[in-house]
């Protein structure tokens, strides 16, 4: 077939006809996130010739020449010290170990996520000063690092919560976040969070926490990372906020996105048994039904019915309820459990839950890093995390702001927010 491509992108029409599906097909999975587009200067949406290909070899089967790994350098750098609030269990704290970091604090509140934290870090060898409990009671004028980072509790922004932001306590983590970099004084500072927190009440929220930032004498911009395009198998939007401080005049430097795809079946390939959910007996007999990639909308009628109660009648495609994955695709994005109703988690081709270890797998985790906990705080501790994958790219930009590594052309610099026009 031949490909009518400029600068590398073709029109939508020879895009679906490359892929053999149809053209709302495509515009659907760039909905999705399955594969990027962008817009001509005549308004007609474009795909990535090397994209398409490759996307095209993953459905067929054929190899892509991509695959799974967690990415890692191979030495620390001393100097460049980190301080991981919020740390959960290390999703953020390993990618950015992975990237070179040297951490000299991490803090978290719950008791099992800072028992992984330990845990890995004593028997990795990692060295890492894990202080469990309330970062409100926390003195950091003593300590000393070039980073703080902070995936500051998300629920409070998310579409999934009740979206109070600051009305809910957990909202005000952030203004702790901001107290370690007023007494510390770093010369980089990343907040983390879900993609709700830029629209949240309007924009107020995202502008008051960059004008705190920007108070404190730092510049500040922000973009919404998606992790399929960054090595993770997993559709997961985050947004990240990177300051400098402005004395320093540093450039502030987010991952590019790449033009492939990390599939489940990639990520799931020789993947450790584990513990996991186990569907009761009625439900595991409708999942059965659900066909790989399907939801509820391929079950019969009546099973659907009966299966959706109330939320038969709800607006919306409901498109997580009954779902089970597609083993050629990145994984939906995980929660804190994965047999939710709204939120169904089941594997591609057994009718089960993702198991603890294909959790891990799919947020880049890697396969000796252990959880502690009961089997439910295991799965919220993974499904909270950032991708480990995805801190990394992170990292290894923040390292090419500070010097310590190299400026490549997968690193995109950004102007920093005029917080007055938001």
């Amino acid at each position: 077939m031949t490909i009518r491509a400029k600068d590398g992108w073709m029109p939508i029409g020879d895009a679906a006809a490359q892929l053999n599906v149809s053209v709302d097909t495509l515009r659907r999975w760039a909905k999705s996130g399955l594969i990027k587009a962008k817009r001509s200067s005549s308004g007609a949406r474009l795909f990535n010739v090397e994209e398409v290909s490759r996307l095209q070899k993953k459905r067929s089967g054929e190899s892509d020449g991509t695959e799974y790994r967690v990415l890692k350098e191979d030495a620390i750098i001393p100097e460049a010290t980190c301080v991981d609030l919020f740390a959960g269990a290390g999703g953020t704290a390993l990618g950015f170990h992975n990237a070179g970091f040297n951490h000299v604090l991490l803090n978290e509140f719950d008791p099992s996520a800072a028992a992984t934290l330990r845990e890995n870090s004593e028997r990795l060898g990692f060295d890492w000063d894990v202080v469990e409990g309330d970062v409100h009671e926390l003195d950091f004028s003593g300590v000393e690092a070039e980073v703080i980072q902070a995936g500051f509790p998300c629920q409070a922004f998310s579409y999934a919560g009740k979206s109070q932001g600051f009305g809910d306590t957990r909202g005000t983590l952030f203004f702790e976040f901001a107290r370690a970099v007023e007494q510390v004084r770093p010369k980089v500072a990343i907040g983390e969070n879900v993609r709700g927190l830029e629209k949240h009440d309007g924009g107020r929220t995202l502008k008051t926490m960059l004008n705190r930032l920007n108070e404190l004498g730092y510049d500040v911009a922000y973009r919404i990372l998606r992790a399929q395009y960054l090595d993770v198998p997993q559709k997961r939007e985050r947004l990240i906020m990177i300051a400098v401080r402005r004395d320093l005049d540093l450039p502030i430097l987010f991952p590019r996105e790449r033009d492939y795809l990390i599939s489940m079946r990639q990520a799931l390939k020789d993947c450790p048994e584990s513990e996991g959910q186990k569907y009761p007996e009625k439900k595991r007999k409708v999942m059965e039904l659900v066909p790989e990639g399907g939801n509820w909308r391929d079950l019969p009628e009546d099973v659907a019915r009966e299966f959706m109660g109330g939320s038969w009648n709800l607006p919306g495609g409901r498109t997580g309820m009954a779902r089970r994955m597609a083993w050629d695709e990145p994984c939906l994005t995980l929660t804190c459990a994965p047999a939710q109703k709204q939120t169904e988690r089941c594997h591609p081709s057994e009718t089960r839950p993702l198991t603890v270890r294909e959790y891990a797998r799919i947020q880049t985790f890697p396969d000796e890093w252990q959880f502690q906990g009961n089997l439910t705080s295991q799965y919220k501790q993974i499904g909270n995390a950032v991708p480990v994958n995805l801190g990394y790219h992170v990292a290894r930009c923040v390292l090419a702001m500070l010097g310590y590594a190299p400026r490549t052309e997968d690193m995109e610099e950004v102007s920093p927010v005029n917080v007055a026009l938001l």
